[in-house]
Parts: C-alpha cells; sequence; structure tokens
C-alpha cells in the first residue's frame, strides 16, 4: 500500500498551492490581455504559448540539475520565479511585460517536474502511478478552487487581482518549501550523479529506447489537444456559451465551468486511480484516456449550454487526463534507470511542452476560423495518439535502459 507520510503531505501542499497560483489566473489571462492591451487572439496564443516555449527549453536542464545538485534548491528557485512572474503581469504596463512575465515563468517553471522527481525518490516503481497521481490530484484540487477564486476576484474587484492573490499564494510555496521539506536526494547521491554524468540521455539514448519514444509521442499529442482547450476555452465561453453577457459574468461563468475539471481531477486520483491501475494496467489507462478524452473534446464542439459542458465534458476530460497522464508518466520513469529519473521527467516535460506549445499557438489561428474548430482539432488528435498507445501496449513490459553521458 502507498505511504502517505509528512513528505507526502508536505509536497501534496506545495503542488496545490502551486497550481493555485496558477489557476487563478486562467479564466483571466486572455482577456486580460485583450481588454488592457487590444492583442487579437493570434497574438493571444502568443502570450500563452511563450510560457510553454520557455519551459520547453528549460525543462531538461532543471531536471538534469535537480538530478546533480538536488530537488529542494530547484525547487525554491522555480517557485521564486512564479512569484515575480505574478508579480510583473499584476503590475504589466504593455503587452511585452506581460510577454517577459510568461517567459521567466516558463523558465524557472521546473515546479511540477522537479516535484514528480522528488515523488519518484520516495516511491517504489510499483506504486510510482498512484504516486504521481497524487500530483493530479493537487490539480484537480486547485482546478477546484482556483478558477472559481479568480473569477470572483475579478467580478469583485478587478482582472488584476488574481494575480497579486496568484503572487500571495507562490510565496507562500517558497516558505512552505524552505520549512517543512527535505532534500531527498543524499550527498552521497548528488555526488555520485555529478562524478558519472548519468543525468543525461543522449539523442541516440532516446531514440534506441523505444517504449520511450512511444511514450514522447503520446504525450505531446496528449498536451498539444489540452492546449487547443486551455488556449481558447475563455475566448470560446465568451462568443459561444456566454454571448450576451457582461465581461464580469463571462469571468465568473468560464470560472466556475473550469470547476468541474478539478472536481473530475481529484476524484479520479483520490478514488478512481488505484484500482483502475490494479485492474487494467498503466498502458491499457493510456489507451482508454486517450479514448475518453477525444469523445469529451468533440463533445465541446457540439454542446453549447455551459452547464453541459462544465459538468459533463469538462469532468470526462478531468477523469480522462487523470487516469492516461499519471500512467504515462510513471512508464516514463520506469522506462529508464534511477539515476537519471529527473532527467527523463524533464524529458518528458519537453515533449508535453512541444505539445502545448504547437496547440497554444494554432489555438487562436483555428479559433479565428470558427469557434468550435479547435476542439473538433483536439479531438482528431488523441485519436491519433490511441495508434502509439496500442502500440505500446502490445510493447510489453518496459525495459530499463541507461542514460549515456553528454
Amino acid at each position: 500500500m502507498f505511504n502517505w507520510d509528512k513528505r507526502v503531505t508536505t509536497l501534496f501542499l506545495i503542488v496545490l498551492a502551486n497550481f493555485l497560483g496558477g489557476t487563478i489566473v486562467l479564466p483571466t489571462l486572455p482577456l486580460y490581455s485583450s481588454h488592457h492591451f487590444d492583442a487579437l487572439p493570434e497574438m493571444i496564443s502568443v502570450l500563452l504559448a511563450s510560457y510553454f516555449l520557455a519551459q520547453f527549453l528549460a525543462a531538461p536542464v532543471m531536471g538534469r540539475l535537480s538530478d546533480r545538485v538536488g530537488r529542494l534548491p530547484v525547487l525554491i528557485v522555480s517557485q521564486l520565479g512564479t512569484f515575480i512572474s505574478f508579480v510583473m503581469m499584476a503590475g504589466a504596463q504593455s503587452l511585452w511585460v506581460l510577454l517577459a512575465a510568461r517567459v521567466l515563468d516558463g523558465i524557472t517553471g521546473g515546479n511540477v517536474i522537479v516535484a514528480q522527481a522528488y515523488m519518484t525518490d520516495i516511491t517504489p516503481r510499483e506504486r510510482r502511478t498512484q504516486a504521481l497521481g497524487l500530483i493530479f490530484a493537487a490539480f484537480g484540487l486547485g482546478y477546484i478552487i482556483g478558477p472559481a477564486v479568480g473569477g470572483l476576484l475579478a467580478a469583485a474587484f478587478n482582472d488584476r487581482a488574481p494575480f497579486y492573490v496568484g503572487a500571495l499564494i507562490s510565496l507562500g510555496t517558497v516558505l512552505l518549501t524552505h520549512f517543512t521539506l527535505d532534500e531527498s536526494l543524499t550527498p552521497e547521491e548528488r555526488l555520485a550523479r555529478r562524478a558519472a554524468g548519468h543525468s543525461r540521455m543522449s539523442p541516440r539514448d532516446i531514440l534506441a529506447n523505444v517504449p520511450l519514444v512511444l511514450i514522447l509521442v503520446i504525450g505531446f499529442g496528449a498536451q498539444f489537444s489540452i492546449a487547443l482547450f486551455q488556449s481558447t476555452i475563455a475566448l470560446f465561453g465568451e462568443a459561444v456559451l456566454f454571448k450576451g453577457y457582461t465581461q464580469q459574468s463571462v469571468n465568473l461563468g468560464v470560472g466556475l465551468m473550469l470547476t468541474g475539471i478539478g472536481i473530475g481531477q481529484f476524484i479520479t486520483q483520490i478514488v478512481l486511480i488505484r484500482p483502475m491501475v490494479t485492474r487494467f494496467g498503466e498502458r491499457r489507462l493510456v489507451v482508454i484516456g486517450a479514448v475518453l478524452r477525444a469523445i469529451s473534446m468533440f463533445s465541446v464542439a457540439v454542446i453549447a449550454s455551459p452547464v453541459l459542458v462544465g459538468a459533463g465534458s469538462l469532468t470526462l476530460l478531468a477523469v480522462a487526463s487523470g487516469i492516461m497522464m499519471p500512467s504515462l508518466q510513471s512508464l516514463a520513469t520506469t522506462s529508464v534507470s534511477e539515476d537519471i529519473s529527473g532527467g527523463v521527467l524533464g524529458i518528458y516535460g519537453s515533449a508535453t511542452s512541444l505539445g502545448v506549445i504547437v496547440g497554444t499557438f494554432l489555438g487562436g489561428q483555428i479559433f479565428a476560423v470558427s469557434p468550435n474548430l479547435p476542439y473538433i482539432v483536439a479531438g482528431s488528435m488523441l485519436l491519433i495518439t490511441v495508434i502509439p498507445a496500442l502500440i505500446l501496449l502490445r510493447n510489453g513490459s518496459t525495459p530499463v535502459a541507461g542514460g549515456a553521458a553528454a
């Protein structure tokens, strides 16, 4: 049985606080940039994608760095970057400052990657999916609270208020990490990893590891689809679901609607993930999750009711993501040797970030053609990812491969 000790509790609270700070601004950032800086949908896509482009470039470095110098210092630095970025966004007087803040947050946005690496350090392989699922449970709980609070703050005060609250929450995570969390890697382990240089996989190592390549392809497609959704749902809400409503009502409505994602994520990780892994196995859950995610995306495109989208489509999306993504990440960590667990999570993070970059960048372009089209494209991409997922399922057990020094 999974051992929920003090470290797990602290890590859960840290990740929860990080996601809470991030999701508070989710329903307001696209509209904030549009109303204050006259940003068109295409530019909003660039703004949103800039975070993930920076994260794509920085994630492998953050993962390898945490392998070599320890999880704790990297986690604290990344959280400080998030705090500074929120302050910059709250006080932004131009679109370029907003863009710079997003890039800074992306560069230091290794919070979740390092938290996942920490979790793998303290969890045996056979319990890793359940342990990584706790990260998604924290994400889900943050999604329940964050968007609703963000919408309420924007409606009650102004659309800069969510950024200030996000900054306070981020600062709180820095203090929580510093005072309550111990380093998960011993000095001897860090020294051995620095001496061996095994924190880095070469492109040849990656391509030679067929299961890992399949996992990276699936991760890219899965996050490409979710990025199309995330980058356009506020605009879709304004144009379709809440058409004719006041701006305050749109902010509040989108925030409350997104709460369905959080509810589904949280319930999935607390109640469903363990028995489903036991019954179906991680590879089958990746296939099942991809299919259910596709259905949820297609349903957003054809349902015009905010209640049905929030309670139905987005809850299904959350449950599907909750069984698919922790399983995929667990398979990534078990596709390589233990001494490069942080590094491979960085590589996995880059693959998923690349999917988010492309999906976020294209989201506004596709939305400009038709408000419903992003969700049709997203559902189609998820159906495509079923192919490598089935290959991964047929591949059998994942071999453990070591990393080569660069």
